[in-house]
């Protein structure tokens, strides 16, 4: 049988790269296609790089926590889920989270109606995406921000959290909750909580345990099954959340009140008065 060699599939451009490579200052026609396309593809690229490069930047310290709660954009107002989310996030705004959403109806404005009625001083988000069945963001979003495609959201929901609580919901929040929970398996994303909530979600997760632990070899860790953390209500996850908002407050020099401890105040204070940035 003659042998077969697996090579490695060739990009694109790889021939016209050995062939006639570009040096960086060389004009390029636009009638040359395979040179334009170069281009293009290597300004993409970059600006990628750009991007990843720039979400590296953190602030010393972070003066807001933030809570981004996933959920249906289905549930009325007036349903058990619509209150009970409703409830929590007012339970958090009061705590001293700010509250992020994707914007829409459903439980998504739950959230944000919690998080109003919950607090003045609590901000309520909405991260939106173009829907051409989902067209307006919700009254209780004091802060929006839109984007054109699922994949910029889903990542500025990423690098906008503290922790994440996932509420009933179909495809759309199976796909935030999924996203979250891979991020948090290959340590992209560290120490935030992913709290699911309700009956629905302890039955994914067991399912998911048994498919993919019954493989030889298996298909994921058994730690990567301990990083969601299913509860039965909003009670429960207000409490899981309470825990790990304490951790942060005192990580980032909070009062027990959510206000800044009396040397950063000081510091605050000296910085006001020169006009120096730390």
């Amino acid at each position: 049988m003659p042998r077969m060699d697996r090579k490695k599939p060739e990009h694109p451009m790889s021939k016209r790269n050995r062939a006639q490579p570009r040096a960086p200052t060389e004009i390029v026609s636009l009638a040359d296609e395979e040179g334009v396309r170069q281009i293009v593809a290597e300004s993409v690229l970059s600006l990628w790089d750009v991007v990843n490069s720039l979400t590296l930047l953190r602030p010393s310290r972070q003066e807001r926590y933030r809570v981004t709660i996933f959920g249906s954009a289905r549930l009325s107002p007036g349903t058990f889920g619509y209150e009970e989310t409703k409830r929590a996030a007012a339970a958090l705004a009061r705590m001293g989270c700010d509250i992020v959403t994707g914007g829409g109806p459903g439980l998504m404005q739950a959230a944000n109606e919690g998080a109003a009625r919950g607090s003045k001083r609590a901000r309520s988000l909405g991260i939106r995406v173009h829907l051409p069945f989902e067209q307006a963001s919700n009254a209780f979003v004091t802060d929006l921000f839109e984007h054109r495609t699922l994949f910029t959201r889903l990542h500025q929901f990423v690098l906008t959290s503290d922790a994440f609580v996932v509420a009933p919901g179909g495809i759309g929040t199976l796909l935030e909750m999924i996203l979250i929970w891979q991020l948090l398996q290959v340590r992209h994303l560290e120490d935030a909580p992913l709290v699911l909530v309700g009956e629905m979600w302890p039955g994914l997760v067991a399912w998911a345990r048994h498919e993919m632990l019954a493989s030889d070899p298996p298909l994921a860790g058994r730690a990567d099954f301990d990083i969601p953390r299913c509860v039965p209500d909003a009670d429960a996850a207000i409490e899981a959340i309470r825990g790990h908002y304490e951790r942060w407050k005192r990580a980032n020099g909070r009062s027990s009140r959510g206000r800044a401890s009396p040397a950063r105040s000081d510091a605050v204070t000296a910085q006001r008065r020169t006009g120096r940035k730390r």
